[in-house]
């Protein structure tokens, strides 16, 4: 795996830190996408990992696209209309489509300013937690492009449409005061404490029983699209096989005896 990232585990907690401060962070590297593909697709191979924090190294979380790429036309940027558009489709479009199947609760600490793809990328997990420092742009009008991972269906979803429409149109930033009053962040922490405001979090979710974390998780993503019945049967499903497990019954037994249950995942 590139160094370009670092994947590390902290009990049931894995954190995943976009590691090249010397370009803020930016994203379009094949490479990166790659690990970061492949990170999410480990999170949901070990039934041992409970949880996913994404940060930045550095002061930034990400600054997106590398602006000196698309000026150089190299990397995914290289090519005519039709390259650019394989070149998203085998590259950075994959980052959205695998954090939209991974199965962990997903929790971005928000360490600094988040730009255009970057900023996606919060979008992009379940629970954002922002340091005072943070900054927030969907702000791809401002070099003449439009979102093109996938930004247009999540900030919707996390802001509303009429909020979506003016960071996306505006392009302008919104700092991390605003980012909370419109619910886009659920907590503003100063920049020292914010990893381990993360971890708390991380761990408070961690505590709980990891397929039930899992399908959970599964059942709020699809309550965004399906009709009640439809997802009324998903549950029902779901609830009939979690009843059946072990640590459903721990769960049950730990309360009645009054202590800290020990989840095995199975």
């Amino acid at each position: 795996m590139t160094d370009k990232i670092l994947f590390e585990r902290e009990g049931h907690i894995a954190i995943l830190t976009l590691n090249q401060p010397e370009t803020r962070n930016a994203l379009t590297d094949l490479d990166l996408v790659e690990a970061i593909v492949e990170s999410c697709a480990t999170a949901n191979r070990d039934m041992d990992i409970r949880a996913l924090i994404v940060t930045g190294a550095g002061p930034v979380f990400s600054s997106g696209g590398n602006i000196k790429h698309m000026r150089d036309k190299i990397g995914i940027f290289k090519g005519d209309a039709h390259d650019v558009r394989e070149n998203y489709r085998a590259g950075i479009q994959n980052i959205p489509l695998a954090f939209h199947n991974l199965e962990v609760p997903a929790i971005a600490a928000v360490n600094g300013p988040a730009y255009g793809a970057g900023f996606d990328l919060t979008l992009m997990c379940d629970i954002r937690i922002a340091s005072s420092t943070a900054i927030f742009a969907e702000n791809f009008v401002k070099v003449g492009i439009i979102p093109g991972d996938g930004g247009a269906w999540f900030l919707p979803r996390v802001v509303g449409l009429p909020r979506a429409m003016e960071m996306t149109l505006t392009g302008e930033p919104i700092d991390a005061v605003k980012a909370a009053e419109w619910g886009l962040v659920s907590n503003v922490v100063e920049p020292d404490e914010l990893m381990n405001a993360a971890k708390k979090l991380a761990q408070r979710i961690a505590s709980n029983p990891p397929q039930a974390l899992r399908w959970a998780k599964r059942l709020l993503r699809e309550g965004q699209q399906s009709s009640l019945a439809s997802l009324l049967d998903m549950a029902g499903e779901f609830q009939g096989k979690l009843h059946q497990t072990e640590d459903h019954m721990e769960a049950v037994n730990a309360i009645l005896e009054k202590r800290k249950p020990e989840f095995k995942g199975t």
